[in-house]
């Protein structure tokens, strides 16, 4: 133990003068320790509400979508690209296209999907997320009834549909006719399933059927308008895209599941960041305390420093003295949030504290998700932050004449 540290410990044990003094300990400690227990505990659920929503997106999506007009031989020169890349591990062909569904006089915009289901459930969980009916159903059409279409849930719930429904698909676009000059095209399905997949966004928007009746209404029989890809590791996304946008080239648009919801994920880092920035406020605050408390004690004991320095101690000496209390201040502080941080964050993840409305955010409970990087990040802030604050009255006892300090001490 050196003598800095030893007389900085017996300092901040020894009894204080005054009811404040001893306060002002307490509340740079506390301080300290609720900054640092608030800050985990709410990256914790800002992580596990980023992670939900992340993790929904990209089991209703594939990993990397090549969109283009593609007919059969376009899609065999395009697998044959897909064949070359090791990172690839599965692929599925779709159709779509924008449409309007209407049912009972109500109607509204939907994004028609048509795809294989056996090569589709291979790039994404699309299947899972099925609440009502049967994907089968798509593959398997039933004779003299109308093709079958899966709705997401929401979709389904805006238009009063339900399994066994018929509602009519309508095209933008329209078709030539001989005499009538041009109609919108428009074809009948049947409800089959209903799809939830917890992102709102899909489920108030999808329609999904098979590619072969999406693409005899959309006008691309036997071929497709756009490739998922799923690869064998996510994190080379970037990597993958970028050689397929190369080996394909400009004649199809080359997409990862990042840059189809950049929107959505930059505004969710930027909504981490700010709440970063607003809770270390409370750290900055409690750093106030400690630099109160150490300019306090360094009044309180100016006589012992007087006599240290008349005693040969150097002007580094006292301020190491000083660097050793606002640091065990810190420490202890910090200590104490990581506990408690870690603690909440804990039991909130395990116990239902907090109920959420499941029809609102498809969640009974707030999802949580600590991160060792954001703890200790969390952690070294913090201690930096304190440790500035040790700097000014550190600096302020260094300076003391012994003469004064054992003369007015």
């Amino acid at each position: 133990m050196s003598t800095e540290f030893f007389i900085a410990r017996r300092y901040l044990l020894a009894k204080r003068k005054g009811l404040f003094a001893v306060l002002t300990t307490f509340l740079g400690v506390g301080g300290v320790a609720l900054g640092v227990a608030a800050l985990i505990v709410t990256q914790a659920i800002m992580n596990g509400f980023q992670s939900d929503i992340k993790g929904k997106i990209v089991d209703a999506q594939a990993h990397i979508t090549i969109y283009g007009r593609m007919q059969p031989r376009d899609l065999e020169a395009v697998r044959a690209v897909f064949g070359r890349d090791a990172r690839l591990a599965a692929e599925s062909p779709f159709v779509l296209g924008q449409a309007i569904l209407t049912f009972d006089n109500r109607s509204t915009g939907v994004v028609v999907k048509g795809f294989d289901t056996a090569a589709e459930f291979s790039v994404n969980s699309l299947k899972k997320f099925l609440v009502r009916g049967s994907w089968d159903a798509l593959e398997m059409p039933v004779k003299d009834a109308p093709p079958a279409i899966v709705l997401g849930e929401e979709l389904a719930k805006n238009l009063g549909l339900w399994l066994g429904d018929d509602a009519v698909i309508v095209s933008p676009q329209g078709a030539a006719t001989a005499g009538l000059g041009l109609l919108p095209k428009m074809k009948k399905f049947r409800v089959a399933g209903i799809v939830r997949t917890g992102y709102f966004e899909y489920d108030n928007t999808m329609a999904y059927c098979s590619r072969r009746d999406a693409g005899s209404f959309f006008g691309l029989p036997g071929g497709a308008n756009g490739v998922g890809v799923r690869l064998k590791d996510i994190q080379a996304a970037p990597e993958a895209a970028a050689a397929l946008r190369k080996a394909l080239g400009f004649s199809y648009n080359v997409k990862t599941y990042a840059e189809m919801n950049q929107t959505l994920f930059a505004a969710l880092k930027l909504e981490n960041f700010v709440m970063t920035l607003v809770l270390a406020l409370i750290i900055l605050v409690a750093t106030f305390n400690i630099a109160s408390n150490l300019l306090m004690m360094s009044m309180e004991k100016l006589r012992d420093i007087g006599v240290l320095r008349a005693m040969g101690a150097s002007p580094g000496f006292i301020r190491r003295v000083f660097f050793w209390e606002g640091n065990l201040i810190a420490l202890a502080g910090i200590a104490l949030g990581l506990l408690l941080g870690v603690g909440i964050s804990v039991f909130i993840s395990v116990y239902p504290v907090i109920e959420l409305p499941a029809d609102i955010y498809y969640v009974t409970k707030v999802p949580v998700e600590l991160k060792i990087l954001n703890i200790f990040l969390t952690a070294a802030g913090s201690y930096l932050l304190c440790m500035a604050s040790a700097l000014f009255p550190a600096l302020q006892a260094a300076k003391m004449s012994p003469v004064d300090a054992i003369r007015y001490g």
